[in-house]
């Protein structure tokens, strides 16, 4: 038996909802399809030549999106074998080859069409920079055996460069900003808007040679030496940057030692930040080869150095302050140490590097007052060399630093920089943010590539005017629709 008349219509309303429903939902989506449909990835590659150590970063993105935010991902982090590029003086071809194998990893992760496309850069930092100071055809030598290692490789070789101290800050400051989209944020509304100024972080990086502190502060800048400006999204920024070469990690360690060996000449080292029981031997001659050691040895002392840990914080924070300028700065208000111009901190920091691998260590990553991270590092330098040696095993290259590492920190931050107790809460020690490892690389290529546009990015509406005048008529429609064939179920049918 056919359908009535009233299920007829009813069917009929039925239907004309679903097709308006349906391409409403269509016209809806059609923003929506350039991220649904498949896109071509972009891949770079930067390799940091660090004074310790060479790490390559492998970046992709989609190509449809290059001058977006936060698109920017972390693919691959590799750590070539071997020491800093610095190291290789009397073999430089050796620091070319030493690359081949974290070169050939990332390759494998990039489609072999896109090999000659994919830009790859070399930046080396303050290893290099102390170098080029002490022989600077040596470095020469280093760079050109880079240069013709990846310039034969299947990349698209930008260069390698030696990175001013200035840049290395400004580009780390770009990438925490980035990774935390603190630069442009794009809005529920389908508009890119411009976070407020007060949500910018501040950059602590600290290498094997150098350290670095960038921010942007609450009002001008007066020596214009510090200063680096950018036009980012549209938004002028000028930060407060500067380096400070010989006062990273491994630096700042030979110093202390050869501190220590000018202060109390002897065959027997009392070393007050090796904790008590450590005892080792050490050639004397290469702790004064650095150009951060300005003086030579004592003509005493035998080649070979015996060094003994006491275990003595409050010995160990005195040898540190040596290692820094306070006086030069007593007075000025806008002064760190060393006499170098620093404005008033502001705003939230991450450090990151050698701090956060350093306080990762000893647990102080999560927040805890000064007070407490004073104490926890007291603490653990009075412990037993034999007691953290056994709780800590496979961890002996490093062991023996982390008490001098950890006090140099806090009086690096306290004293120099001046995080108070107060001002403490707005440092978070980080490795990474927004997926991707904190350092200068990810910034470094950005701005090369110029995939941070100086200028706002256009709005990013996928239909034009009339497409949402027909989404709004097809819903309204659909609706209208929607509610008649139900009045048919409800009042015509049951008649």
């Amino acid at each position: 038996m056919g359908l009535s008349r009233k299920e007829q219509v009813f069917l009929a309303l039925l239907g004309a909802s679903g097709v308006s429903g349906l391409t409403a939902l269509i016209l809806l989506l059609v923003e929506a399809t350039s991220v649904l449909l498949p896109t071509d990835i972009k891949f770079g590659i930067v390799f940091d030549a660090g004074s310790s150590h060479t790490s390559l970063f492998l970046y992709q993105w989609p190509a449809n999106k290059e001058n977006g935010t936060g698109v920017v991902s972390q693919a691959l982090a590799c750590q070539v074998e071997g020491p800093g590029i610095s190291s290789y003086t009397s073999n430089p071809a050796q620091a070319g080859e030493s690359l081949q194998g974290c070169l050939e990893e990332a390759l494998v992760l990039i489609p072999e069409a896109q090999h000659r496309k994919t830009p790859t850069f070399l930046g080396a930092t303050a290893g290099m920079r102390l170098l080029s100071q002490k022989n600077s055809s040596q470095a020469r030598d280093i760079f050109a055996a880079i240069t013709q290692v990846l310039g034969r490789s299947p990349v698209d070789f930008w260069g390698a460069e030696l990175l001013a101290g200035q840049d290395e800050g400004a580009f780390g400051w770009i990438t925490v900003n980035y990774g935390l989209g603190t630069l442009v944020k794009y809005s529920f509304t389908g508009e890119w808007i411009q976070p407020p100024e007060e949500t910018l972080v501040g950059a602590l990086d600290m290498g094997g040679a150098s350290t670095q502190i960038t921010f942007v502060p609450g009002g001008p800048i007066l020596d214009k030496s510090t200063q680096a400006d950018f036009r980012l999204y549209g938004s002028d920024y000028s930060v407060y940057t500067h380096s400070y070469l010989c006062f990273g990690r491994d630096q700042m360690l030979s110093r202390l030692l050869v501190g220590l060996v000018q202060s109390r000449p002897a065959a027997l080292l009392r070393h007050p930040c090796y904790l008590s029981g450590y005892q080792t031997t050490l050639a004397l001659a290469p702790l004064y080869e650095s150009p951060c050691v300005h003086t030579t040895p004592p003509l005493s002392l035998p080649q070979n150095l015996t060094v003994e840990g006491t275990g003595n914080p409050g010995a160990c924070v005195s040898a540190i302050r040596e290692l820094f300028n306070f006086s030069s700065c007593q007075g000025q208000e806008d002064c760190a140490f060393n006499g170098v111009y620093q404005p008033p901190l502001q705003g939230q920091f991450y450090a990151f590097s050698n701090f956060y691998y350093t306080f990762h260590f000893l647990n102080l990553t999560s927040g805890q007052p000064l007070s407490t991270v004073n104490a926890t590092i007291w603490e653990f330098c009075q412990r037993p060399w034999k007691l953290v040696e056994a709780s800590y095993p496979g961890q002996d290259r490093w062991l023996r630093d982390y008490c001098a590492s950890g006090l140099y920190i806090l009086t690096l931050l306290h004293e120099g920089y001046g995080f108070s107790e107060e001002t403490w809460p707005s440092l978070e020690f980080r490795k990474q943010a927004g997926g991707v490892d904190i350092g200068w690389t990810l910034g470094y290529m950005l701005n090369l590539t110029g995939m941070i546009p100086a200028d706002a990015p256009a709005q990013r509406w996928a239909a034009s005017d009339g497409i949402w005048v027909a989404k709004v008529v097809f819903m309204v429609l659909a609706l209208v629709v929607v509610v008649g064939a139900a009045s048919v179920q409800l009042f015509w049918l049951q008649d």
